[in-house]
C-alpha cells in the first residue's frame, strides 16, 4: 500500500479518453478524499467540495460560500477573494453553492499563481474568521437609514441577490420543481435562500453548520494539470494539519417514490397584461441513483425527445401553438436524476391540455418507437462532444471534476463517469441488440413512473407589490419590538459594520497575501501561427494550430452590407437558416443530417468598433465542426443552409419569433445589467448601436410587434429575410477562417474551393448606418423588488487619449471602489465598470441592486476615488496582473483561432497588440489619477440607463427630477 505526503493511494486508473492518469488518495489523519488527474493540460485546476445539505430555507449553505471567502486565519484580511482577482493570472475562481453541495475551485496556467491560490482558498474553507459582521454583510442585517425614530431596513449581499432571483419566473420554476419532487430530502428546501427566511438566520447555526461541514472529514479534494502529484500531496497535507477525523452527517436521504401523481401551482410577481404567460411543466423523479451507463444513455435521450429542432416531444409541443417556447430542462443530476420539460407562455385555459400533451407525446413515442435515424443522429452528437471535450471558456478540468462528482459526492466511484469509452460501447451494444431499448426507457422511467409532478407558474400581477407590503410590515413589527436600547443597537451594529467595510486593509496583512511579481508577467504578447491567402477570390485565414483531427470552419457574411432596417431581423435570420428545412430536407431530416455527420453548425452575429474609424464591424457567423473525413459533408450542409434554407416556412418562422420573444423577456431580471450595458453603450458607438438593434430592447419591442405583423403583412416579413439573404450570401461579402494544422489545412483546401466557387459572386458594398438613438436617459420598469443601474459616456469625445492604462484601472475600480462601495457596503450582488478601448465607451453598472440613486453617487465620487488614492508598488503590480490576465485568457484551439481571424478581419496587428501590453505593463499610479479627469466627464454628461421596479424608479425621479424617463418593460 503505497503512502506519500500523509495520504494513501487507494485506486489508480489510465483515463485514455483523456490521456491522463487518475489516481485515488485517502488522508489518512482526517479521511479526506483527493482525487488527482495529470495530463498535460497547462491549464491546472484544484477543488474542494463539501457535502452542505441544508435543512430549511435560510440560505444557510449560500452565505456561507459567501462568507468564508472574507477573510481567515493567516489571511486576516477583508476580502482575500477580491484580492486574489486584483491580482493573480486565473483562469477561474469563483465558489459555488449547488442544494446539496459547496464547491471551491480555482484554475490558473501559471504554477506559482496556482499554488498562490490553492493556498488561500483552502485557509479560507478550512480556517474562515467568519464573525458576525462578516454574516451580517453578506446574508442580512437591520439598518436605520433615517435614524433612532425609524423606519428599519434590510440589506444584505445575498438577501438582495436573492430578491433577484425570486423576481425571475424561471428561477423560482426550477425551484417549484425540484421542492415538489423531493419534499422529504434537502432538496425539498432552497439552498439559495428564500429572501423572506434568509431574516431567520442567525449567528449560532451559522457558525455551526461551518464547524459541522466544512471539515476535511467531509472533503473531496480535485486536482488535475500537468502539476506535481507529490506536490499536491504535501499541499493538502499541511493544510489538514491540525485536524482529527470527525464524524460528519452529511449523507443526502433518498427520497421515497410517490404512489400517485401531484400537481401544484405557484405564482410569479408579474405586470399587468401578462394573462397568457403560465408556465408548465410535467416533471418526473428517477426512482434510483443512475449508473454511468444508463446517465449516458440519459443525456442521449435527452437529446433525442428535446435537444434538437427535430427532437419529437420539442416538436410536438413547439407545433401545438400552445405556448410561446420550451422551458424545462430535460435530465438534470441529483442524487437522484430528474426529467423536466414544459412551454412558458401558456394561456390559463390551455395550462391543462399542455400537461396532458406532454404524458401523452412520450407515451406514444414509447409505443410507436423513434427513427433509427434520430437515433444515429443524437448518438453522433453526443460521442463526438465527449472526443472533442470542448468546455469553451469553461477549464477542462473543473468540467472533469464536475463530472467525478455526479458520483463521487453520493460516496460512488468517481472514475466511473471520466471514462465514457466502456459505458459508450456499452451503450452502442445494448441498442444494436435491442433497437427500441430508449422506447422502453421512456416507458419505464417516464411514461409508468407515478412519481411525477406537473408545475404550474401562475402570472400574479399584484404578488410584487404583495412581498413588497409583506416586508414593510415585518419591519414595522419588529420596529415596534424593538426597545431604545435594541435600536441603538442596531444602530451601533451597523456603524461597527460600515467602518469595517470602509477601513483599508493594513499593509503588513496584504503583504502576507501570496503574490506574483512583475517578472512572472510575459513581456511579449502570445501570436497564433497562421497566414492568409485567396481561395476562389475569398479572403481565407489559417490558424494553424493542433486540434486533434477535428477541423474548426468560420464562414463570415459582411452585416454590413445590410439596410439598418434590416438588422432587428438577424437573430431571427440566424434560427431560421438552421430551423426551417430547406429546399430538400424537412426540419427534421435536415437536423438529423448534421448530428449525424458534424460536430453541429452554429449561426451568430459579431460585431465590434474599430480603432479610430467611426464604422463598425458587424459579421454574421456560421461555424461549423467536423472530422477529417465529413469536412465535403459539412461543407455540403453550409452551402444549402445559405443557399436554400426554407425562409418562406411561415409556421416555423412564427415559433422562432415567439420563442425569441419569451427568451428575451425571461432574459431581462436574471441579466439585467446586461440588457442595461447594452441600451447603455447603444448611445456612444455604431458597432453597440447595431448590436442592440439585433438583441437589446429594440429587439424585444421588434418582437412584440412582429407577432402581430406574421398574421396581418407576411409577405414584407418573408422580403426582408430574402432581402438578409441576397445581401450576405454572396463571394463579395465573405470571409473565411479555417483553424487546423497545416497537413489538415491542405487536405481541406479542395473541397473549400470548390464550395466558395459556388456560391454567387458579386460585390459587397458597405451600406451607410444612421444610428437613431434614445432622445433622454431612460428607466426600464420590470416586476422586480432590484435594479441594474447604468452610467456611461464615450471618453474619447470628452478628450481622454487612448492608453492601455484604462484597461488597469477599470479593472481595478471593478475589484475595489466599485467592490466596496455599490456590493459590500450598498447591498448590490455586483458593482462593475466597463471599458471598449476601441470605442472610447465606459460604464458603469450595477447588478441585484436594492438602490437607485445611491449608486449613481458612487458613480459620480470614482474621480474623487482615483485623484486620493495612493499605490504602494504591491498594490499596483497586483493591478497590472489583473489587466494581463485580462488581456492573456485562456483559451481552447478552436477559440484562439477564432480570436486570432477577428483580430485580422478588425484590422488589429501584432505590433498594436504589443504596444497596448506594452501600455498595460507600464501603467503607474499617476495614470490612475490622471483617469479621474475623464470619470468626471461621466460624471458631469454621462447617459443613464436603468431597469428596475417601477417603485424604485418612480421614487428615484421624484426625487431627481429630470433623470429619466420611465417605460414599462414587462
Amino acid at each position: 500500500m503505497t503512502r506519500l505526503h500523509g495520504f494513501t493511494l487507494i485506486e489508480t486508473r489510465t483515463l485514455a479518453e483523456l490521456n491522463a492518469e487518475a489516481a485515488l488518495y485517502r488522508h489518512d489523519t482526517t479521511g479526506a478524499e483527493l482525487l488527482s488527474i495529470t495530463s498535460d493540460d497547462e491549464n491546472k485546476v484544484f477543488g474542494i467540495t463539501f457535502r452542505t445539505p441544508p435543512t430549511d430555507s435560510t440560505g444557510i449553505a449560500h452565505i456561507l460560500e459567501h462568507s468564508v471567502l472574507c477573510g481567515s486565519r493567516k489571511y486576516s484580511l477583508k476580502a482575500p477573494f477580491v484580492e486574489l482577482l486584483k491580482g493573480s493570472l486565473q483562469t477561474f475562481l469563483n465558489a459555488m453553492t449547488y442544494p446539496d453541495k459547496t464547491i471551491y475551485p480555482v484554475a490558473s496556467t501559471n504554477l506559482r499563481d496556482f499554488y498562490n491560490l490553492v493556498d488561500v482558498y483552502l485557509d479560507s474553507v478550512l480556517q474562515p474568521l467568519i464573525t458576525p459582521d462578516i454574516l451580517r454583510q453578506e446574508g442580512w442585517h437591520y439598518e436605520l437609514p433615517e435614524g433612532l425614530d425609524g423606519p428599519l431596513a434590510y440589506s444584505g449581499v445575498v438577501f438582495n441577490e436573492m430578491k433577484g432571483a425570486y423576481a425571475s419566473p424561471d428561477s423560482l420554476l426550477f425551484r417549484a420543481i425540484q421542492q415538489s419532487l423531493f419534499p422529504d430530502t434537502t432538496y425539498g428546501v432552497d439552498s439559495g435562500g428564500n429572501p423572506a427566511n434568509i431574516l431567520d438566520l442567525h449567528y449560532p447555526q451559522f457558525k455551526a453548520f461551518h464547524e459541522t461541514y466544512y471539515h476535511p472529514s467531509n472533503a473531496r479534494v480535485f486536482f488535475y494539470g500537468d502539476d506535481p502529484t507529490e506536490e499536491r500531496l504535501r499541499l493538502m497535507n499541511t493544510a489538514f494539519s491540525g485536524f482529527t477525523r470527525q464524524p460528519v452527517t452529511s449523507t443526502i436521504a433518498l427520497q421515497q417514490p410517490f404512489t400517485a401523481p401531484k400537481r401544484i401551482v405557484r405564482s410569479f410577481p408579474a405586470a399587468e397584461g401578462s394573462a397568457n404567460r403560465h408556465m408548465v411543466t410535467v416533471n418526473w423523479m428517477l426512482h434510483e441513483p443512475v449508473d454511468v451507463e444508463l446517465g449516458l444513455a440519459l443525456g442521449i435521450l435527452e437529446h433525442l425527445l428535446l435537444g434538437s429542432a427535430a427532437a419529437p416531444l420539442r416538436r410536438a409541443l413547439i407545433d401545438s401553438g400552445l405556448g410561446e417556447g420550451m422551458t424545462g430542462s430535460g435530465f438534470n443530476d441529483l442524487q437522484q436524476s430528474i426529467f423536466t420539460t414544459g412551454l412558458k407562455g401558456v394561456s390559463a385555459e390551455h395550462v391543462d391540455t399542455v400537461a396532458d400533451l406532454i404524458v401523452a407525446t412520450l407515451a406514444r413515442i414509447a409505443d410507436g418507437g423513434i427513427e433509427p435515424s434520430m437515433v444515429e443522429a443524437s448518438l453522433n452528437t453526443i460521442e463526438f462532444r465527449l472526443r472533442e471535450n470542448n468546455t469553451g471558456g469553461y477549464p477542462r478540468g473543473l468540467s472533469l471534476m464536475m463530472r467525478a462528482l455526479d458520483t463521487w459526492l453520493y460516496d460512488g466511484d468517481p472514475f466511473a463517469p471520466l471514462a465514457f469509452e466502456a459505458p459508450l460501447a456499452a451503450v452502442k451494444a445494448r441498442l444494436a441488440a435491442d433497437p427500441r431499448w430508449f422506447e422502453t426507457l421512456i416507458g419505464d422511467l417516464l411514461v409508468a413512473n407515478q412519481h411525477r409532478v406537473t408545475v404550474v407558474l401562475a402570472p400574479d400581477t399584484e404578488q410584487g407589490e404583495r412581498e413588497a407590503l409583506a416586508e414593510r410590515e415585518r419591519l414595522a413589527r419588529e420596529y415596534t419590538a424593538c426597545t431604545r436600547a435594541d435600536l441603538e443597537q442596531i444602530a451601533a451594529d451597523a456603524a461597527r459594520l460600515k467602518a469595517m467595510q470602509e477601513a483599508s486593509d493594513p499593509p503588513e496583512r496584504l503583504a502576507l497575501l501570496p503574490s506574483l511579481t512583475r517578472a512572472d508577467l510575459e513581456p511579449q504578447i502570445r501570436i497564433v501561427p497562421g497566414r492568409e491567402l485567396s481561395i476562389a477570390g475569398v479572403r481565407t485565414i489559417h490558424a494553424e494550430l493542433f486540434t486533434n483531427g477535428i477541423v474548426y470552419l468560420d464562414l463570415g457574411l459582411n452585416l454590413h452590407t445590410l439596410p439598418q432596417e434590416l438588422l432587428p431581423y438577424i437573430n431571427l435570420f440566424c434560427r431560421a437558416l438552421l430551423e426551417t428545412g430547406t429546399a430538400h430536407a424537412t426540419v427534421a431530416e435536415f437536423t438529423q443530417r448534421i448530428g449525424r455527420s458534424t460536430g453541429g453548425i452554429g449561426v451568430s452575429p459579431y460585431t465590434a468598433a474599430l480603432r479610430d474609424q467611426s464604422v463598425a464591424s458587424a459579421w454574421l457567423f456560421m461555424r461549423g465542426k467536423a472530422t477529417l473525413a465529413n469536412v465535403p459533408e459539412l461543407l455540403a450542409i453550409m452551402n444549402e443552409v445559405l443557399r436554400t434554407a426554407r425562409l418562406d416556412n411561415r409556421e416555423r418562422f412564427r415559433q422562432i419569433v415567439l420563442e425569441s420573444k419569451v427568451s428575451s423577456e425571461a432574459g431581462l431580471v436574471p441579466g439585467g445589467h446586461t440588457v442595461v450595458a447594452s441600451r447603455l453603450r447603444a448611445q456612444f458607438s455604431e458597432a453597440d448601436w447595431a448590436a442592440e438593434q439585433i438583441g437589446g430592447v429594440s429587439y424585444l419591442l421588434m418582437l412584440r410587434q412582429l407577432v402581430a405583423q406574421l398574421d396581418n403583412d407576411w409577405p414584407s416579413v418573408l422580403a426582408a429575410l430574402e432581402a438578409i439573404r441576397t445581401h450576405l450570401v454572396r463571394r463579395g461579402a465573405l470571409v473565411v477562417n479555417v483553424t487546423a494544422d497545416a497537413p489538415t489545412f491542405a487536405a481541406v483546401e479542395p473541397a473549400l474551393k470548390t464550395f466558395l466557387a459556388a456560391l454567387p459572386a458579386g460585390e459587397a458594398p458597405a451600406a451607410v448606418w444612421q444610428p437613431h438613438r434614445a432622445s433622454a436617459p431612460e428607466g426600464f420598469s420590470i416586476p422586480a423588488q432590484v435594479n441594474y443601474v447604468g452610467k456611461g459616456a464615450n471618453l474619447y469625445q470628452h478628450g481622454f487619449v487612448r492608453h492601455g492604462s484604462a484597461l488597469v484601472v477599470t479593472r481595478y475600480l471593478r475589484t475595489s471602489y466599485l467592490w466596496d462601495k455599490v456590493r459590500v457596503q450598498g447591498g448590490a450582488y455586483g458593482g462593475f465598470s466597463v471599458f471598449d478601448i476601441n470605442a472610447g465607451t465606459f460604464g458603469y453598472l450595477s447588478y441585484r441592486d436594492p438602490n437607485v440613486l445611491a449608486t449613481l453617487d458612487i458613480y459620480d465620487r470614482t474621480g474623487d476615488f482615483l485623484r486620493n488614492l495612493r499605490l504602494n508598488d504591491q498594490e499596483l503590480t497586483r493591478a497590472l496582473i489583473g489587466a494581463i490576465s485580462d488581456l492573456d485568457s485562456y483559451q481552447l484551439p478552436d477559440a484562439r483561432g477564432f480570436t486570432a481571424a477577428l483580430r485580422r478581419i478588425n484590422g488589429v496587428t501584432d505590433d498594436e497588440r504589443q504596444r497596448l501590453r506594452d501600455e498595460v505593463l507600464s501603467t503607474t499610479e499617476g495614470h490612475f489619477h490622471a483617469f479621474a479627469a475623464a470619470l468626471d466627464a461621466v460624471r458631469d454628461n454621462g447617459w443613464v440607463t436603468i431597469l428596475g421596479g417601477e417603485a424604485a424608479l418612480t421614487a428615484a425621479v421624484a426625487a431627481r427630477p429630470g433623470l429619466m424617463t420611465v417605460t414599462r418593460l414587462l
